[in-house]
């Protein structure tokens, strides 16, 4: 867990164990974090039952984990390449994903890997 030590939370650790709408607060705090990815992975990967991980509280991780049971490893998904429609998968509800310009090039993808598609 390298990557903690570079979470916006850790000044405010208890903060992100809150129950009910106190979790809103705590997901405010993720959306900027330069880790949340990997924090969000971390939770999903040890199956974290308390907290709001990488901005999901523990419901919406259960639900993700139960939606997509065929993932072995969150880590490897979120490393993957991803397009914008990739990113509506992890979006914090209530937050606006931009979607980048028409100009802007996607990502290539690895030859021979195939995009990991997540939808139900």
């Amino acid at each position: 867990m390298d990557w903690a030590d570079r979470g916006l939370c850790r000044a405010q650790a208890e903060q992100m164990f809150a129950e009910g709408t106190a979790q809103n607060e705590a997901k405010v705090v993720c959306v900027k974090c330069p880790v949340r990815l990997d924090c969000l992975a971390y939770a999903l990967d040890h199956r974290e039952e308390y907290g709001v991980w990488g901005a999901m509280t523990d419901r919406e991780r259960r639900a993700l984990l139960r939606r997509h049971p065929a993932v072995t490893s969150w880590a490897e998904v979120f490393r993957a390449p991803r397009t914008y429609e990739d990113t509506e998968l992890i979006s914090v509800p209530g937050v606006a994903v931009q979607k980048p310009s028409q100009t802007a090039r996607s990502p290539r993808r690895q030859p021979g890997r195939a995009p990991v598609r997540l939808d139900p």
